[in-house]
């Protein structure tokens, strides 16, 4: 199909940005895509674009989905060319997402040749290739000293309205690796034509299914029996094909699918803004996060109390923070006062744990004590070793606390000035998103990092939800390992240090079978 300009001005004119985002772990798109994409005022971006990667989008980007699945198309090729135009043609910048790299086998160079003969100004940004990564998430290295120092990538089906195949297939077969792409459903007419024309049945093969991601699954055999393997496995896109002795080094080399957490589904309930460091070290570790917030973080329904305390900031000797989220929404209210944190200056300063110290570090802000325990009861006990006659303590916390601290200080002799500086409330989640995956055998633990996620966890569900067999539970520290308890859920991973690091260091023991 083609296009002409029919009286657009060149001033009108937007620019577009043909992007690869690679094969589908979000960690390997690169710097250059990633800058293009949060400066697009559109994206456009296809099936197989990890969703990570799409939210790194500026929080006014327009995002237009044009995926194809299974043979499904979202949209035809002919209308994202024309929305490529259109948009861009209206001044915008536009970022056309496609998994994998643009130019191989993908339409990527098709998009490039309308935007060139339009005249819009366009550039393509190269992604790391599924042809070279999956098999490298799968141990397998396309070339080796030891096997071959050949490599030929090949479409695993071509344009369908061709009469005859490109493929050269007497050639194909002499080459030592051969990796196919979207060749899934052609497998049997693939595996068929290389050994008739001369690649040995007994040629080591692997077929990889959502590769670098932690749903990545391989199964291997040979020329001639992998296409029946596939089918009984049931082996569906998205995956691609490996044939040559390179396979073998698999046995060796396979370094991702043997990570401690490696295709574990592990729920996180804790808000989706604050869970970046867990779903980080989770994804490192070779997990499946399951993002399924139980409570979101808002102001309080009246700032009066922390107004007032803000106000006499310089009558207190400490001030205590029990979590980040204190320290944010504290800090936020301050500026929002007209102040800033020249105004703590003569304070001291107590935080629960190193989240939450590290926090305010990094505003330049000294923390004074971290109890060793953190806990209410260890910021108690480190306070008894102190001298707070004649002291008053600020405690800026959630509205919905234990009193362990207020009481606990109060019977050191001093006085402490609780006030609401932010609430935990449901979020409203559908119960449904996460039963269908229980459902599934997608879900192998619960994780809960605090009483209200338990709390808010059991209004989504159902008071009388029951774990399902083989799904475990792991808490942050004896007060969530109570309420969970006190919900009447098992608690089957606890860990010492209280902290997200450490809740992930006990999950990977754990299905080390280390503890």
């Amino acid at each position: 199909m083609m296009f002409t300009e029919r009286g657009f001005s060149v001033a009108n004119k937007g620019k577009v940005y043909i992007i690869g985002a690679g094969p589908g772990d979000p960690g390997l798109f690169t710097i250059k895509g990633l800058r293009c994409l949060k400066e697009a005022d559109v994206i456009i971006y296809d099936y197989l674009v990890s969703e990570e990667i799409v939210h790194q989008a500026k929080e006014s980007a327009r995002l237009i989905y044009a995926g194809k699945k299974g043979g499904e198309h979202t949209l035809p090729q002919d209308e994202i060319n024309r929305l490529l135009l259109e948009e861009a043609r209206q001044g915008n910048i536009v970022a056309r997402v496609k998994g994998g790299d643009p130019f191989i086998f993908g339409r990527g160079g098709e998009e490039a040749e309308i935007l060139a003969q339009s005249g819009i100004p366009f550039e393509v940004v190269p992604g790391v290739t599924s042809a070279a990564a999956v098999p490298a998430y799968a141990g397998i290295p396309l070339t080796h000293r030891g096997h071959t120092s050949t490599v030929a990538f090949v479409t695993g089906h071509e344009d369908a309205t061709k009469e005859e195949s490109d493929i050269d297939w007497k050639c194909l077969a002499g080459i030592g690796t051969i990796v196919f792409l979207m060749g899934v459903k052609n497998l049997g007419r693939i595996t068929a034509n290389l050994m008739v024309h001369g690649k040995h049945a007994d040629t080591p093969t692997a077929l990889i299914r959502w590769g670098t991601t932690e749903n990545q699954e391989t199964l291997t055999g040979t020329i001639s029996d992998i296409a029946g393997k596939a089918e009984e496995k049931q082996f569906s896109p998205p995956a691609i094909l490996v044939v040559g002795s390179v396979v073998d080094l698999r046995s060796v080399l396979n370094w991702y699918e043997t990570k401690p957490l490696f295709g574990k589904g592990i729920v996180i309930t804790r808000p989706e803004a604050q869970s970046e460091e867990f779903t980080s070290l989770l994804h490192a570790e070779g997990a499946r996060v399951i993002n399924f917030p139980t409570i979101k973080i808002v102001p309080p329904v009246s700032y009066d109390g922390l107004d007032q305390a803000i106000a006499e900031l310089s009558a207190y000797q400490w001030i205590i923070f029990t979590s980040a989220n204190g320290v944010v929404f504290f800090l936020r209210r301050l500026k929002e006062l007209g102040r800033d944190i020249r105004d703590l200056k003569r304070l001291r300063i107590c935080t629960i744990g190193p989240a939450t110290a590290a926090q305010l570090e990094h505003l330049g802000i000294r923390v004074d004590l971290v109890p060793d325990e953190f806990i209410s009861e260890g910021v108690v006990k480190a306070f008894e070793k102190i001298n707070l006659r004649r002291s008053r303590i600020l405690l800026p916390r959630a509205e919905t606390a234990r009193d362990v601290i207020p009481e606990g200080l109060a019977k050191l002799g001093t006085k402490v000035d609780v006030v609401t500086a932010y609430r935990t409330v449901n979020s409203g989640k559908d119960k449904a998103e996460l039963a269908s995956l229980m459902n599934e055998g997608k879900v192998d633990v619960i994780t809960f990092t605090s009483p209200s996620t338990v709390e808010n966890f059991m209004e989504i569900m159902g008071r009388d939800y029951v774990t399902p067999k083989g799904v475990k539970i792991a808490c942050i520290g004896p007060v969530t390992a109570a309420a969970v308890k006190k919900a009447g859920l098992p608690v089957d991973i606890i860990q010492e240090r209280y902290t997200i690091p450490g809740l992930v260091e006990t999950l990977t023991k754990y299905f080390s079978k280390k503890v």
